[in-house]
């Protein structure tokens, strides 16, 4: 049964308000998001952490694609006790859900009206200068109030943070600021991901070596100032890297950034990508199919068009590539993914009809298509770049 909503509307006197259907979010393509496999991963992670180090919350791009907020209060019940994002309206989005823990800015904020809002919702700006900490004080001066900020080193990725060699004297400078509490001293990990030994393992530990040699440098003027490095890579990587706090993204949502990894840790995958197939097409052997003609039959075949394609974030470059889920046997997708829709053949499989529920990532049964299978075919491609990619016209269902 169709579920109606009414419009509200000025209508004449006497006619009925018009409704429209509202369709079913199992529809066409949707997302599975799981946040009881989120509070099992935070859980899983705080308890792998270092002794005394607090667990930060990843959850900017909107939890990469998995429901900010659903993400983070699942996080939190799992034992989070902060939250990180990325942008001013992500931490607002938050604070108007009602989630009132310490939200920390990661990006770079530089106009005074940003910085007014972190000071007027809580939410916590990164410095990176010491413009903004001027334009942070004289905000704060002029309310009365004092204001949590944090400063962002760079130790050797040349993004955000100021130079790790003046981090000392901003310290320093930024103490003197009366109406500011520096809570917080933090740098980001270029190369955590990479193997144990060689260039990767000897750049972690150049840039651990610059940030402690910050640490050095902070007065004891400056009290209760939480220091914290590692992303979910240099928190499953090292323990000496764990600091005051971790910031953990990937690991969050169930995925591991290693493809080897010999820790105990269990991570559950918190999302999947599920859609209907909406045709079955029977062809002969010889036939073309989809734009340019990539993929032609080779033998009679059955092919099921799936309603989801690269509007919905499916990447075109993985045409002909991937393939789906359906009680736990894999389907090749074939010929190139269109806006819209991708094709599967299914003539393997002749259980499958309009209507069938297919997989394109995540669980089912006993099989999985995790996102680093999918990143593995696009060239420079990452599992987090997949995973942000998915689109809003996809209804993202809680299960």
């Amino acid at each position: 049964m169709r579920n109606l909503i009414a419009t509200p509307t000025d209508l004449p006197r006497g006619q009925s308000p018009k409704v429209v259907p509202q369709a079913d979010p199992r529809q066409r393509a949707w997302l599975e998001v799981n946040p009881a496999a989120i509070e099992a991963n935070a859980k899983s992670l705080k308890g792998w952490l270092a002794k005394g180090c607090q667990l930060m919350a990843v959850v900017k791009a909107d939890g990469y694609g998995h429901g900010a907020e659903t993400v983070a209060r699942a996080a939190l019940r799992g034992g989070a006790s902060s939250l990180g994002i990325a942008t001013l309206q992500e931490g607002l989005e938050l604070r108007q859900a009602g989630l009132d823990a310490p939200i920390l800015v990661l990006g770079n904020l530089s106009h005074v009206e940003e910085l007014r809002a972190c000071l007027d919702w809580q939410l916590i700006p990164t410095l990176s200068s010491m413009r903004e900490a001027l334009l942070c004080q004289n905000l704060a001066d002029g309310s009365g109030r004092q204001f949590n900020v944090q400063l962002k080193v760079d130790t050797g990725m040349s993004r955000l943070g100021c130079d790790f060699q003046s981090a000392p004297r901003l310290i320093e400078d930024i103490g003197h600021l009366n109406h500011l509490n520096l809570n917080g001293i933090y740098s980001h990990l270029a190369m955590a991901d990479g193997d144990r030994h060689g260039e990767a393992a000897a750049i972690t530990t150049l840039q651990q070596e610059r940030f402690e040699t910050v640490l050095r440098s902070i007065p004891t003027t400056i009290d209760h100032c939480c220091r914290h490095l590692a992303n979910s890579a240099g928190t499953l990587r090292d323990r000496n890297l764990h600091y005051d706090m971790v910031r953990v993204g990937l690991a969050l949502y169930g995925h591991n950034p290693f493809d080897q990894w010999d820790g105990e840790i269990q991570l559950h995958p918190a999302l999947a990508v599920k859609a209907r197939v909406t045709l079955m097409r029977d062809v002969p052997a010889g036939v073309a199919v989809s734009y340019g003609h990539r993929f032609i039959t080779k033998r009679p075949s059955r092919l099921a068009v799936v309603s989801i394609g690269y509007a919905d974030g499916v990447s075109r470059a993985l045409s002909g590539r991937i393939e789906a889920l359906i009680n736990g046997q894999r389907l090749p997708q074939v010929g190139a993914i269109t806006m819209d829709q991708l094709m599967l053949d299914a003539t393997d499989h002749p259980d499958i009809n309009i209507g069938s529920v297919v997989t394109l990532l995540g669980q089912d049964g006993e099989a999985s298509i995790t996102p680093k299978e999918w990143s593995n075919l696009i060239s420079e491609s990452i599992p987090w770049e997949v995973l942000c990619s998915f689109k809003h016209r996809l209804p993202r269902l809680v299960t």
